[in-house]
């Protein structure tokens, strides 16, 4: 059996040797040689932000979220456990069986990181905590801090729940990151111990797996991609299977919360726990790419479906139900008790990444904007030391941000999204480059044919309603430039050096421009900006009456601080039926900078709770109103501010 181990290492390190460099192009998924992948990822390193919206978001991540979240690892103990199996010290293990993944998240964020440049504290910490990880390694390549000692004996005797597979795909996706962004194998080959440890020892002829946390799928297929070895795409195909329901004894009742031991083919709609589903959809994707099984491409649209026009929160939020931390009914899409947790958005976030570089059909573009500029953004206070687990759509108050929680996945889930954050504004295709979105940025990278390309982004969005792009081939050449047009931008108006730019944006596609494009050459795109308000399917009844306020990519609330001193509730105001528009100012002063939008609203002149329960519907009269100005801030700077009442779905008078 060893000497099986070591021959794999050295046909996977040849590979490597072969492909020295290839790591420096690879995005943050690499899908360069997917066989049905239509868009193409470009490296993180290929794109520079400049200032603009997402930059004191990143810059926040990195001087304060990443190093107070590895002080927090450190102080409750989750590198401990690391240590303590080396004998390197006496302590308790503690923490929930998953933690490991906790610190594998960390790293993986600090790989992103360098991606964009290198930063010696960040890799130095890398290289210790590898150096640590390797020590608690055991010779089989089993790594795991919680199954050991006293619960060695139950190694994946409840995979339902045990995570040690979830764990292992962290890790690997650790190892991934810090490989392309420095190319250092030694945190990946610890990894790839332990995976080969589970292709060799698992498997339908073997003993039987199975991820009740799906995570290893997509890192798996990563693997693949990464060392060029089948095995790895193999055993995801293995485990996407779901063929041992019944060698493992599973009911209906956990295969359905989990996501996983059925066939994910055989899945018609999403339930059970959000997290579970999301990144189970992730690794199906990311399966469909290498092997175009179209029974996968099927499943993955019809729950595409099943989620945007039944079961999304207008945040682009996933999961109603606090209990299983799991997806609801359709429509079942409460707001003060939504759980919408930040890993769930990011999960959402990740599977229509990959859908989008499957089909490049901009309407997952649509979702990923949805959630990262909302669901996602909201999860991280503006301070960047301070997290969400859940984010609920309204609130009376309640404590909403940590430091710290015994389950970790937020935080560091938060952090690796905004330090990988370039590698998702452009792609490659064959005819040419792909604009997902926008902020100001330089790309500086090449067309599928090997030609170089620059582009330049100057913009103020979300706040402005304009983009240029200028555009620098290597050489005068005859290409097409892709530019989204937001569903709720459409239509929009796009320019080439001032003249009107010829085609349409179709519902699900991206504008083409194609021509000779030449140094100098500028495109404007123009958006409408004008505040709009969306109401939902009848069929949420919390939200009948009600309607929410979207500008841009971005969803708006009303929260208590903002509004005029008024001895009511923030839930005992309407907002008044638009007969002109709403103000809008820009205020620098305000949540890091934020657009504010006004409208004239009403409110109860006595407070709505001192009405009676119940009463007789005919002897209901309106309580007496007066007029207010309501604000509107940004949904994502929303409990900033302390402890303070929020709604999204607003009364419509």
């Amino acid at each position: 059996m060893r000497a099986c181990v070591f021959f794999f290492l050295a046909v996977i390190a040849a590979f490597a040797q072969s492909n020295s460099d290839a790591w420096r192009s690879q995005g943050v998924i690499d899908v360069d040689h997917s066989p049905h992948a239509t868009l193409h990822t470009v490296p993180i390193h290929a794109v520079q932000m400049g200032d603009g919206f997402w930059s004191p978001r990143m810059r926040t991540n990195v001087e304060r979220s990443i190093p107070t979240m590895l002080e927090e690892l450190e102080q409750h103990g989750i590198v401990d456990n690391f240590l303590r199996l080396s004998g390197q010290k006496q302590a308790d293990r503690r923490g929930p069986l998953y933690t490991d993944s906790d610190l594998y998240k960390w790293m993986e964020a600090a790989a992103f990181v360098l991606e964009s440049g290198d930063r010696p504290d960040l890799r130095a910490n890398i290289d210790r905590l590898t150096t640590i990880i390797a020590a608690a390694q055991e010779a089989s390549g089993y790594l795991n801090t919680y199954y050991v000692e006293d619960r060695k004996d139950k190694r994946f005797t409840e995979m339902y729940r045990s995570h040690e597979l979830y764990c292992l795909g962290h890790l690997l996706q650790a190892g991934i990151a810090y490989y392309r962004a420095t190319g250092n194998r030694n945190l990946l080959d610890i990894g790839i111990r332990f995976a080969n440890y589970m292709v060799e020892n698992f498997g339908p002829t073997k003993r039987p797996a199975l991820t009740g946390h799906p995570e290893l799928e997509m890192a798996l297929v990563e693997l693949y991609r990464t060392t060029g070895d089948r095995r790895y795409l193999d055993f995801a195909g293995y485990l996407l299977s779901g063929v041992e329901k019944e060698r493992l004894h599973l009911t209906d009742a956990q295969v359905n919360y989990m996501f996983s031991g059925i066939p994910f083919t055989s899945r018609k709609q999403f339930e059970g726990h959000a997290v579970r589903a999301m990144y189970a959809s992730c690794g199906a994707t990311d399966y469909y790419s290498e092997t175009g099984d179209p029974a996968y491409l099927e499943t993955l649209r019809k729950l595409w479906t099943d989620l945007v026009n039944r079961k999304m929160y207008i945040t682009g939020g996933v999961g109603s139900r606090a209990a299983g931390e799991s997806i609801g009914e359709p429509f079942e899409l409460p707001n003060a008790q939504a759980y919408g947790e930040s890993c769930a958005a990011i999960g959402n976030m990740m599977w229509n990444w990959r859908l989008l570089a499957v089909t490049g059909e901009s309407r997952f573009a649509d979702v990923i904007e949805r959630a990262l500029y909302n669901g996602i953004n909201s999860g991280m206070s503006l301070s960047g030391t301070l997290d969400c687990y859940r984010n609920p759509l309204e609130s009376t108050g309640e404590k909403i941000r940590n430091e710290w929680y015994d389950t970790t996945c937020c935080p560091p889930n938060l952090e690796r999204i905004l330090a990988s954050l370039p590698g998702y504004f452009y792609s490659t295709g064959p005819k040419g480059v792909y604009v997902n979105f926008y902020n100001n940025s330089h790309l500086d990278w090449h067309l599928e044919d090997g030609t170089g390309v620059k582009l330049d982004q100057k913009t103020e969005f979300p706040w402005g309603n304009t983009v240029d792009i200028a555009v620098t081939p290597g050489k005068t050449a005859v290409f097409s430039i892709f530019v989204r047009i937001p569903e709720w931008a459409r239509p929009a108006q796009v320019t080439v050096n001032g003249r009107p730019a010829p085609g349409t944006a179709e519902a699900g596609r991206y504008f083409e421009m194609r021509r000779t494009w030449q140094a100098d050459d500028q495109i404007t795109v123009r958006f409408d900006m004008t505040p709009r308000l969306m109401a939902a399917n009848s069929l949420v009844r919390e939200n009948t009456g009600r309607v929410a306020v979207m500008r841009g990519p971005l969803i708006y609330c009303l929260e208590s601080p903002d509004q005029q001193a008024v001895s009511v509730s923030l839930f005992d105001m309407e907002l008044t039926r638009p007969a002109e528009p709403f103000k809008q100012e820009f205020r620098r002063d305000l949540l890091d900078g934020v657009m504010v939008l006004q409208h004239t609203g009403r409110a109860a002149e006595k407070p709505l709770e001192n009405e009676p329960l119940y009463q007789i519907a005919a002897k209901v009269s309106r309580s007496a109103t007066k007029p207010i100005e309501l604000t509107f801030i940004p949904y994502y700077a929303w409990a900033n501010r302390g402890l303070t009442s929020m709604e999204v779905w607003v009364p419509l008078k």
